[in-house]
């Protein structure tokens, strides 16, 4: 599988990052919309969308709105938004309230379940803490495997639902220095990923959901996880990488 990283900042975009957004172009899978969103069209191609939300907080969710234009000129034939009873009940109400964005682009909303079939791909979720609740992905096919988890606190609590995939995509919102703000928030810092990459056996860890106040080339202190797991990326706009 190869992935698209469409956004990797988290909060609000900055001039280097959009927030939330990861694309498997050959599965016709994307996870969460944020401002990246509009990058959507251009990496998957014409066809069926698979679209699955890990929660409604406006960074992952507000670039739901650009897909009105690609789904009424038929770019797109249809769209299967996946997501918890409470994230798409939530996008239906505000996202899409008249007083808002009037025009709810032609989704067809499917509650996510524990186990979801897409194809080849076996897509997992499982809930993570975050204030509000979120989901965390797995994706499966017979050739690799990946995990998509952004909006918690790394802990060992779910370990064993990314245990050994090929390829982790997980939030660092914090370096270690901001940890305090870790648990107020329901975000991440760089050692706590770290560890989970480690104690999960994992073959890569990409870092992603930045905190949009740091715009350098190193904004997780990358050292500091490749003491504890050497094979640490940070990830960056329209980068990609092979799970």
């Amino acid at each position: 599988m190869e992935v698209v990283f469409l956004g990797t900042g988290g909060y609000h975009p900055n001039a280097r990052r959009h927030t939330a957004g990861v694309a498997i172009p050959e599965a016709r899978l994307v996870f969460d919309a944020g401002t990246s969103a509009f990058r959507i069209a251009q990496v998957i191609p014409p066809g069926e969308l698979n679209v699955f939300l890990t929660h409604a907080h406006l960074d992952h969710v507000c670039g739901l709105t650009y897909l009105l234009a690609p789904l009424l000129t038929g770019h797109f034939t249809g769209c299967r938004l996946y997501g918890s009873k409470k994230t798409l009940d939530a996008v239906r109400t505000h996202l899409f309230a008249d007083e808002i964005f009037p025009i709810l682009p032609a989704f067809e909303f499917q509650e996510v379940t524990a186990e979801t079939r897409v194809g080849q791909y076996v897509v997992r979720s499982q809930p993570m803490v975050h204030p509000g609740g979120s989901l965390a992905y797995r994706v499966d096919d017979a050739a690799s495997s990946l995990a998509y988890v952004t909006d918690t606190v790394a802990s060992s609590a779910y370990v064993d639902f990314v245990r050994e995939v090929d390829l982790l995509i997980h939030e660092c919102s914090f370096r270690d220095r901001d940890a305090k703000w870790c648990e107020p928030t329901g975000h991440s810092h760089t050692s706590a990923v770290a560890r989970v990459a480690r104690d999960a056996q994992v073959k890569q860890l990409y870092l992603t959901h930045i905190d949009p106040r740091e715009t350098g080339d190193d904004p997780v202190d990358l050292a500091l996880a490749r003491q504890i797991f050497a094979a640490t990326f940070v990830s960056e706009d329209l980068s990609k990488v092979k799970a």
